[in-house]
């Protein structure tokens, strides 16, 4: 029987750094009996100044082959009684470990210098990453959100890695201040483990799957509509989907958004002053669209001229797309229901190890009211998983077979 990958996570929130990595050493020592391979971290802000210490300082209680991590506004991970905790405005270290026997990693720390051209072929992508896209690797990535280029480095490995899996999120401060920081170790490497701008990552391939979450936040209200006219991000007019779309049939978007809020109660159309967005289908060919089928995007103005309608994304015609609203209550019952289809899926399937959260800043105690709620609510559906995480500046995640930047989501990543 070959051996099985084992997965740990440590938490403190001890406010000494030293103090804090004796903690989570102690505790992964005690749960962990082989050496481990990969260490993910994520540290709050409010350790900023030392953050060039960090990686020095967990070097010199285990050997990682590779060891990644970025600064947070606040930081997930698992309690000395097994529940996950989201701390959000306090001192906090979320140490993630794994023994990955049968699993090749491949560690990369990329500058907006070195990424390559979008209209480059799918080699250079690929050398860059330096990993084969017949091993189907899944990535994990940690960036900067002012220098990393994100949208065009998802954008490159989409284009090389299309059957892979991509999850992470931007490094964020919070209300804590101070500057973002990636971590980044791989033997071998001689330059610094602390940096301002780029991405960090490291690419899994071999006997690991990795199974993804991407919880937006929102449910959708109405019906679905075909974008009949658009220009860039401007949706200009739209119709029924389903309908014959003629120009008779088409309608300004502004015109059918005002029929649609008619249509619902009270509370949905105070809820909409401020929570309204726009979902875009990303699947052209499915024709059951659920919830998490949609790409959520920013409706970011009006033009009541034209009764046009602007979003944060390009848009074309015969694009689907639905209205959804977004509140604690409509985050929590999309939750729900992803976890729930989630656990249904996978009821056959062999028991995950490890994952690790990605959640925006705008969610957690401030979007609920309450502490915990999204690592608690997963950990209920799954089970005691060793989870660690990071609120960020933004999450990265698949939908409808692409990859994201998405803003007020928790993306899980579940690893078997």
């Amino acid at each position: 029987m070959s051996a099985q990958i084992k997965w740990v996570n440590a938490l403190s929130t001890l406010p000494s750094l030293e103090a804090a990595i004796a903690e989570v050493v102690t505790t992964v020592q005690q749960s962990l009996s082989t050496t481990p391979d990969l260490g993910i971290v994520f540290i709050s802000s409010a350790y900023a100044s030392e953050y060039p210490r960090l990686v020095p300082l967990l070097l010199e209680h285990f050997p990682f082959q590779v060891l990644i991590g970025c600064g947070g506004g606040g930081v997930v991970g698992i309690g000395d009684r097994g529940e996950s905790l989201e701390i959000e405005a306090n001192p906090a270290l979320s140490l993630s470990v794994a023994s990955l026997p049968g699993v090749k990693m491949y560690p990369f720390q990329i500058t907006q210098k070195t990424l390559p051209d979008l209209d480059s072929s799918p080699s250079h992508w690929c050398e860059l990453m330096g990993v084969d896209p017949q091993e189907n690797p899944s990535f994990i990535l940690l960036a900067d959100p002012f220098s990393a280029q994100i949208t065009d480095l998802l954008q490159g490995l989409d284009f090389a890695y299309p059957s892979s899996v991509k999850v992470g999120g931007l490094a964020s401060n919070g209300a804590m201040g101070g500057q973002s920081g990636l971590f980044y170790h791989a033997s071998g490497h001689s330059g610094p483990s602390l940096y301002r701008e780029g991405t960090v990552g490291v690419a899994l391939s071999g006997d690991i799957t990795v199974k993804t979450i991407v919880a937006q936040g929102c449910r959708p209200i109405g019906q679905t509509y075909q974008v009949t006219q658009g220009q860039r991000n401007v949706i200009l007019q739209i119709a029924e989907f389903g309908q014959t779309t003629t120009e008779g049939e088409s309608q300004p978007t502004l015109v059918a958004l005002r029929n649609l809020l008619q249509t619902l109660d009270e509370s949905d159309r105070v809820l909409a002053q401020n929570s309204l967005f726009v979902g875009l289908a990303r699947d052209e060919f499915k024709t059951d669209l659920h919830q998490g089928d949609f790409l959520i995007r920013n409706l970011i103005g009006v033009d009541p001229n034209v009764g046009a309608v602007a979003i944060g994304d390009r848009v074309r015609p015969g694009q689907r797309l639905r209205f959804h609203l977004r509140d604690a209550r409509t985050s929590e019952d999309d939750l729900n229901v992803l976890l729930g289809r989630y656990q249904l899926e996978q009821q056959s399937g062999r028991s995950a190890v490890g994952a690790l959260m990605f959640s925006c800043l705008g969610r957690g105690e401030g979007l609920y009211g309450k502490p915990h709620f999204d690592s608690r609510l997963f950990q209920r559906y799954l089970g005691d998983i060793p989870i660690g995480g990071f609120f960020c500046n933004g999450e990265i995640g698949p939908v409808a077979g692409g990859t994201f930047l998405h803003g007020y989501t928790s993306v899980f990543a579940i690893f078997y």
